[in-house]
C-alpha cells in the first residue's frame, strides 16, 4: 500500500529532549522540500509533515536547539509515515506512553521510518524482531546484544524492510529519506529533491545525479 498521490501525505515525527538535530532536522528537509517540489491538483504541497512530542513543552534537542512541537501524543494526529529520529533515547525508551504510541501507530503506518539511535525505540516495540535493521555504527553492538533477534545489518546506510525503513547514523537519514521519496512518489522527485538541497547522493540504491534542466521556481 502506498500514500495516495492526488493529496497531501502526512509524515509525522517523533520528537523529544536530547534528539540529534539532523536525524530530525536531515528527514524534515528531504519531506519538506519534495512537498514544495511535488503539488496537488489544487495546489498542496504533496508532502508535509508535523512533530509529534510527549508533551506541549518545547523539546531541546542536542546542542541546545529548541523545537516546539506541533502536536502531542494525546493529540494523536493522523498521518501516513511514522518518522523516529534518534539521540539519545534513554529517557523515551523508558517512557511507556511514548514506546506504547509507536507500537500502536507503527500499525497503522504505510511505513515506519527510524534514523539512526532511533533504531532503539522502535526496537522497544518489539517491531524489529526478527528483521534486518541498523543504526549509527557506536550502536550497532549495542542494538544486537540488547536486541540479539534483531538481524543487524553493519555494512549498509540504510535497510528497507517493506513496511520498515532503518537508517545508520545522522546524515544517512538524509539518503533513506530520498529513497523513501523516490519508493513511495518516483525517483524523479528523489532527484529533485537531492538537487533543490544541493545534496550529492551517493549511497546504495541511489539515481544517478539529476540531469534534467528544469528548475522549480516555486521555493
Amino acid at each position: 500500500m502506498k500514500p495516495d498521490t492526488t493529496a497531501p501525505s502526512t509524515f509525522g515525527m517523533l520528537v523529544f529532549d536530547e534528539v540529534e538535530v539532523l536525524d530530525m532536522g536531515g528527514p524534515f528537509e528531504v519531506f519538506s522540500t519534495a512537498g514544495r517540489l511535488a503539488r496537488t491538483a489544487d495546489d498542496r504541497p504533496l508532502l508535509r509533515v508535523l512533530t509529534v512530542a510527549a508533551t506541549d513543552r518545547p523539546v531541546r534537542c542536542r546542542g541546545g536547539l529548541r523545537v516546539v512541537p506541533d502536536h502531542t501524543l494525546d493529540d494523536d494526529p493522523p498521518f501516513d509515515v511514522l518518522v523516529i529520529p534518534g539521540g539519545v533515547t534513554t529517557a523515551a525508551e523508558a517512557d511507556p506512553k511514548v514506546i506504547d504510541w509507536l507500537a500502536r501507530r507503527r500499525k497503522t503506518s504505510v511505513l515506519t521510518f527510524s534514523i539512526c539511535t532511533g533504531a532503539f525505540l522502535l526496537a522497544a516495540t518489539g517491531a524489529l524482531d526478527g528483521r534486518p535493521a541498523t543504526t549509527h555504527w557506536e550502536d550497532q553492538e549495542e542494538l544486537a546484544r540488547r536486541r540479539p533477534d534483531i538481524r543487524v545489518r553493519t555494512d549498509v546506510r540504510w535497510v528497507d524492510d517493506g513496511d520498515i525503513i532503518t537508517s545508520a547514523g545522522i546524515s544517512a537519514g538524509i539518503d533513506a529519506s530520498l529513497h523513501i521519496v523516490g519508493r513511495l512518489f518516483g525517483e524523479r522527485l528523489a532527484r529533485r529533491t537531492a538537487r533543490q538541497m544541493e545534496y550529492t547522493w551517493t549511497p546504495e540504491h541511489a539515481p544517478e545525479a539529476d540531469r534534467d534542466d528544469e528548475t522549480d521556481r516555486r521555493n
